[in-house]
């Protein structure tokens, strides 16, 4: 009987510290998942007597963000869209028409912002690659043109603001700047030699778990 006594007894207070710890464990936040609209907007290359402009055009973000601590996330992210660069020099000009794929990872840090603006800003360094891969259309190609692979460091930050109306989803203002070598797709007529920039402005939402 006494042996019964003390296994209800350790079985009450399991049960009332599993109820107390269920929900803080319940409620911590870790994940999220975010999918943006985003502009793409390349600044003008000048170097070997070539001048190098891309044009200005929209695609997608993608990104996935894990919560280390308080202040730190770790984050990996893809992005797409498709631009053209336009060549010119005193030979001639040319076009190249191409998707740019995005993939980077990186840290962010969570800024602390006083509870009475209801959102949470963030900054963010990464680092990755972007992929110019021509669309080999009639119209937008350089003969010999072929896909090219550049390192890329991306730095930004941004701002997500709870959706009072949907729980776990915020909609999310980002700022990512990306530097990189202007792209040559392997031809020596169109390479710069110049490191570029380009704006990447996106709004979204998020939902996080």
């Amino acid at each position: 009987m006494r042996t019964n006594s003390c296994l209800r007894k350790t079985a009450s207070i399991v049960v009332f510290l599993a109820a107390l710890v269920a929900p803080s464990i319940a409620q911590e936040i870790r994940s999220e998942i975010a999918i943006q609209g985003s502009g793409f907007f390349t600044k003008d290359s000048n170097g070997n007597g070539v001048t190098q402009k891309g044009t200005f055009t929209g695609g997608i973000l993608g990104s996935y963000r894990y919560r280390l601590n308080r202040w730190v996330s770790a984050e990996a992210a893809y992005g797409w869209s498709r631009n053209s660069q336009l060549y010119s020099s005193s030979t001639g000009s040319g076009r190249v028409e191409a998707n740019v794929h995005q993939a980077t990872g990186g840290f962010v840090v969570n800024v602390p912002s006083p509870p009475r603006f209801h959102f949470s800003p963030y900054l963010l360094a990464e680092g990755g690659a972007l992929v110019f891969a021509p669309t080999n259309k009639p119209y937008g190609s350089v003969p010999g043109a072929t896909r090219q692979t550049v390192g890329a460091f991306i730095y930004g930050g941004g701002l997500d603001y709870p959706l009072p109306i949907f729980r776990n989803v915020a909609f999310r203002l980002e700022y990512r700047g990306l530097i990189y070598d202007a792209p040559d797709y392997g031809l020596h007529s169109l390479h710069t030699a110049a490191i570029t920039h380009t704006a990447q402005p996106s709004a979204g939402l998020v939902y996080k778990f």
